[in-house]
């Protein structure tokens, strides 16, 4: 009883009682409105009761669906091209899947061009392409190399081949650079 602070338990008269009647609390030592108290106890005991709440009467709260200018891309996006061929690499902390290169890519060209929301994931798709990044439409199937524009082959492979070696040559003169700075 001593070790429960809680009113639940009895009341504090009852419990000051029960620690004089046992010998903690020694008769000096009573509190002030002990004597008050018992000379005039309370009407009603002040006992602890736990409110009575109905379940079938609370309200349901709804979540609002929360969605964002972000999500609209997203859904174009997969329903465009897929899932893609690569799974996600979650093991990663600095993964970005192609889903989420696709919608940055595509804000910044929102951002810089006022063209239509169509012309604008074209042109996202185009500018992912000069990056390296192919993109397969939903359904399409591997094309054999026979059946391919031997001059659209060329200018691609030309322009991947231009863009990695740019990217080669700035990655050396980094190289270069840091190597001839440190002591």
């Amino acid at each position: 009883m001593a070790g429960s602070r809680l009113e639940r338990f009895g009341t504090v008269f009852s419990r000051v009682r029960n620690l004089m009647h046992s010998g903690v609390i020694k008769l000096p030592e009573k509190p002030i409105w002990y004597d008050v108290y018992e000379a005039f106890p309370p009407k009603r005991v002040p006992l602890h009761v736990k409110p009575h709440t109905r379940l079938c009467t609370k309200k349901r709260e709804t979540v609002p669906e929360v969605f964002y200018k972000e999500d609209n891309i997203r859904a174009k996006f997969y329903e465009h091209y897929g899932m893609g061929p690569l799974p996600f690499d979650l093991s990663k902390s600095n993964f970005v899947s192609t889903c989420q290169r696709f919608v940055d890519k595509y804000t910044e060209i929102k951002s810089r061009n006022a063209f239509e929301d169509a012309a604008v994931f074209e042109e996202t798709g185009k500018a992912l392409l000069t990056e390296g990044m192919v993109l397969r439409g939903r359904g399409a199937r591997s094309v054999s190399a026979e059946s391919r524009d031997p001059v659209l082959e060329l200018k691609l492979t030309d322009m991947l081949a231009e863009r990695q070696s740019i990217s080669a040559s700035s990655e050396e003169k980094m190289g270069c650079t840091m190597h001839t700075q440190t002591p």
